[in-house]
């Protein structure tokens, strides 16, 4: 009696657990989209050390870096990314950060081409140089 009853709950829905939404980055870069992913781990594990890492190599304030993680509508990856793309296009953080505030319905890849940095270009190689190096300084192997 009771296999039937949790059979006919689970078939019904009413035991679904909720699914948690899968990031999608949206790079334009498989590879950047693993990493970006993986550094969202990081952070939740590691919020000092992120912080540290975008203080120290990205020249963002730790207390920006503190109050965007605080941010709901924004994942570690997401910080990371604004702040290594405004290193390659010579831009400040907080100004990528309100283009993909303003507008980012296609995912960074998006944000990138209005920051004239497209996906495969010189500054996406330099992008994924320095994700590999903040790989490196945290002792993590990358995402194949």
């Amino acid at each position: 009696m009771l296999i039937i009853v949790l059979t006919l709950l689970s078939s019904t829905g009413a035991m679904a657990q909720p699914v948690e939404e899968q990031y999608l980055p949206r790079s334009g870069d498989a590879w950047i989209d693993r990493q970006l992913a993986d550094i969202n781990a990081y952070a939740a594990r590691y919020p000092q050390s992120f912080a540290d890492e975008l203080a120290r190599y990205y020249s963002v304030p730790r207390d920006y870096v503190e109050a965007m993680l605080q941010q709901p509508t924004w994942h570690a990856g997401d910080i990371l990314m604004a702040c290594a793309l405004a290193q390659v296009v010579g831009q400040p953080c907080r100004a990528v950060v309100r283009e993909w505030s303003r507008e980012h319905a296609e995912g960074w890849a998006g944000v990138a081409r209005r920051l004239q940095a497209k996906p495969g270009s010189a500054q996406y190689r330099e992008l994924r140089k320095d994700i590999e190096a903040t790989y490196s300084r945290w002792a993590r192997p990358s995402k194949k």
